[in-house]
């Protein structure tokens, strides 16, 4: 029987509050209140501060409006009404009634004083690259022996205490499998202690039973859960264990604990002619938003591109089946959909630009502008209990090689996207073409471009499955 949700029902005077896994905070290093959801931060201006200051859930627009005019002069409805409509389009509010109400908290003040600018957004922290799981899109390194002497407990919580001094809202939790880490909920706490919001990025099957109460209670906002595929027999195929059955009790022990959950699914050629299905299981399992990306060929996953991209067709397909599943699942969940960009001729904005809005701790300490960019020739890694935070971000040549427009070339300097797209991503240029400065090959201005649509000549016989226990 299916679990899926009604649809509500819009009402006649809008009745905002905030979705599950929403929050405001008002951020002392930026000045500005922010919203922060599952996969990104909102910065505010005043205004919009303000009106959702009177969001409690209870009072509808027209009373959200009447509470402003009290304070300010001017207040003009039919502005009120597009801001809550623009943030409910953004799935932040609702205006049904169901929301929860907005509660204001401050993010706790960085120790030492003024922040440097630019601050980061988010970190996220590759706790451990153990996993249960050997799939073979992953985008771990393929040299994982290298990562074996992990930062100790003590170390991570210094890490989350340099990050909120950095600046930092956003905390995501990943690996491999971070709840193979036996200190995660201690790491959460502490997160949760300095303001941060905490994303756990997991494949659940190491989840023991009360364990999802524990983490929320921690102070866990959100989880992201992967799933392989909609049938067990293909999803396992592809985890190499019998993972399938394991990862929706996960799903419902999350859900049961309150925690707001994203389902997430690596769309390859083995998989795509169920995305529809995975779809309707993801919402079935009570999901928020789901997300379906195409496989990023970093790591294993570049290892095995040969076994793993799909054809043209294949992937326009895929753009019908979202478009279906949106349609379908619409006012249920949010379905994210992350094209394949080697595919379609345009480039991602990767990390939304090289040290811009993020940074990234490796199990070792490592800190990188991006997930991949430890395999970039001549980058000096540094490392955040060695070096620290601050002086990786503001202050490594591994940061600001690849800050800003400056080391672009044509035809990226002269593009008028540039300050969109960045540039695209500084690995795969490096992958296809060796050059990490070079025009990213997935763009169709690239004189490179050929390389991404050649076809793929395969490097083993059969795709070779990701093991580090």
């Amino acid at each position: 029987m299916s679990t899926a949700r009604a649809v509500p029902t819009a009402p006649d005077v809008p009745v905002p509050g905030l979705r599950p896994g929403v929050r405001l905070v008002h951020d002392p290093v930026r000045g500005r209140s922010a919203l922060l959801h599952p996969e990104g931060v909102l910065l505010l201006n005043d205004t919009a501060a303000a009106v959702l200051r009177h969001c409690d859930g209870h009072r509808d627009a027209r009373s959200v409006t009447a509470g402003l005019a009290e304070e300010y002069d001017g207040v003009d409805g039919a502005q009120v009404d597009a801001l809550l409509t623009d943030l409910a389009e953004r799935r932040l509010l609702t205006l049904d009634g169901t929301g929860a109400p907005v509660l204001p908290a401050t993010a706790a003040a960085p120790p030492g004083g003024a922040v440097r600018t630019p601050a980061p957004l988010g970190l996220i922290a590759e706790l451990t690259y153990r996993c249960p799981l050997q799939c073979t899109y992953c985008a771990n390194p393929v040299e994982l022996a290298r990562y074996r002497a992990e930062l100790d407990t003590d170390q991570w919580l210094a890490v989350i205490d340099q990050a909120r001094g950095l600046g930092v809202l956003q905390l995501h939790l990943t690996g491999g499998e971070p709840l193979l880490r036996r200190d995660v909920t201690q790491l959460i706490a502490r997160a949760a202690e300095s303001g941060l919001y905490t994303n756990l990025i997991t494949s659940g099957v190491p989840l023991a039973a009360g364990r999802a109460r524990e983490l929320a209670a921690a102070g866990l906002d959100h989880v992201q859960l992967s799933l392989q595929d909609a049938e067990p027999r293909p999803a396992d195929a592809v985890a190499g264990i019998a993972a399938h059955d394991r990862k929706l009790a996960a799903a419902r022990q999350f859900t049961s604990a309150g925690l707001p959950l994203t389902v997430n699914a690596v769309l390859h050629r083995g998989n795509l002619a169920r995305l529809g299905a995975l779809t309707d299981r993801a919402v079935e399992l009570g999901a928020d938003r789901v997300e379906l990306a195409h496989v990023q060929y970093y790591g294993w996953a570049r290892r095995n591109r040969a076994h793993l991209a799909p054809g043209e067709e294949q992937v326009r397909q895929a753009e019908r089946d979202v478009a279906a599943a949106r349609q379908r699942h619409r006012g249920r969940a949010e379905i994210v959909y992350v094209p394949a960009d080697l595919h379609g001729g345009t480039v991602k904005p990767c990390m939304n630009g090289w040290g811009r809005e993020q940074l990234a701790v490796t199990p070792t300490g490592g800190v990188l502008p991006c997930l991949a960019a430890a395999q970039l020739p001549g980058l000096e890694v540094p490392n955040a209990v060695t070096d620290g935070l601050a002086a990786s971000w503001h202050d490594s040549t591994a940061f600001n090689r690849f800050r800003g427009t400056d080391w672009m070339p044509e035809p990226c300097r002269g593009c008028a996207l540039r300050e969109l797209d960045h540039g695209g991503c500084r690995c795969q240029a490096y992958q296809f073409t060796g050059d990490p400065a070079a025009t990213d090959p997935a763009c169709r201005l690239s004189p490179h471009h050929h390389l991404v649509t050649d076809p793929v000549p395969a490097e083993t016989a059969a795709p070779v499955p990701r093991r580090f226990r």
